[in-house]
């Protein structure tokens, strides 16, 4: 194969062959892991509780605890009026006395109660990932068939946080959110494991240096290109909102959340132009390294994927 295109295949997208069988290296972990979901909107002091999320989870957690941060505008039972809903979602290496005790220290504000964390197997926390009700058998995860809660047509685009968001712009942030209503954010912690590996490694380059990973995201039920027009815009005018925020020089972006609005290929004399557009985005410096790798092995750009 080449070491060049074994670096290549290790995420730099699907034009480089047909892969027919790969061999994984895994890592051990416990039998057991604990999990919790717990929601705050901002009348349950949701933004102090965001903070000290963003304070600690890059850095300052365990490298055996994640914790996904969900933000999406819901109707507020106090005030009558619309509101943020976060979410948290955590997942650790290790049993729930060690993961309230890590709580307890790095995150109080969230209050995590022992009724909140739930033992379980690996292959069972992916049920819970995917908002299967506890207690769904594992035997769950053959099925092959959608989940009717699956919607219809969805937008998602992605962005990566470099520093801190401040108190006032994160209420800005939830303010257009509130304007807008119906995007989700989720903020995915990067740091621990992903910080200590280079930038050129693998293909994948969004190492050290980045807090989060942002996912937009829009979803609806209503047919036809006006229904779709409208959502597809008010997701582009969040996105837009955030760019002070966010990185630049370039603006990154996470190749798995393909996103035609960076740019698209049109696979004529003008593709490695197009190309360049949006893959500088999502590899960095590293796209040019796949450039010469595809050059390479395809020539003739047999093996596309766009």
């Amino acid at each position: 194969m080449g070491e060049d295109l074994f670096w290549a295949i290790r995420g730099g997208g699907a034009s480089f062959g047909v892969i027919l069988a790969y061999k994984v290296r895994l890592i051990r972990i416990p039998e057991t892991v604990t999990v919790f979901k717990i929601g705050r909107t901002i009348e349950q002091n949701a933004l102090d509780i965001v903070l000290q999320w963003q304070d600690v989870a890059t850095n300052k957690l365990p490298h055996e605890l994640f914790i996904r941060l969900t933000m999406n505008v819901v109707n507020s039972t106090v005030t009558r009026t619309k509101t943020i809903n976060a979410t948290f979602r955590a997942l650790l290496l290790g049993d729930s006395q060690r993961l309230l005790s890590i709580m307890n220290e790095s995150l109080p504000l969230l209050g995590v109660q022992q009724s909140d964390c739930h033992e379980m197997s690996c292959a069972e926390s992916v049920l819970f990932w995917t908002d299967f009700p506890l207690g769904t058998p594992v035997d769950t995860l053959l099925n092959r068939t959608a989940k009717s809660m699956y919607i219809t047509h969805l937008k998602r685009k992605s962005d990566y946080f470099k520093t801190p968001i401040s108190r006032d712009r994160l209420q800005s942030i939830w303010n257009k959110m509130i304007e807008l209503e119906v995007i989700q954010l989720t903020f995915n912690p990067y740091g621990g494991r992903m910080a200590e590996i280079p930038e050129s490694e693998i293909p994948f380059p969004h190492r050290a240096g980045n807090l989060c990973k942002v996912q937009y995201a829009t979803n609806w039920n209503k047919k036809g290109n006006k229904a779709a027009e409208r959502y597809l815009n008010l997701t582009r005018e969040l996105y837009a909102y955030m760019t002070p925020f966010v990185s630049k020089n370039p603006r990154e972006a996470f190749l798995n959340y393909r996103d035609l609005d960076l740019g698209i290929n049109y696979q004529g004399k003008k593709s490695y132009y197009e190309g360049m557009k949006y893959g500088i985005k999502y590899f960095k410096n590293n796209f040019y390294t796949l450039v010469k790798i595809k050059t390479k092995v395809d020539p003739h750009n047999f093996f596309r994927n766009e």
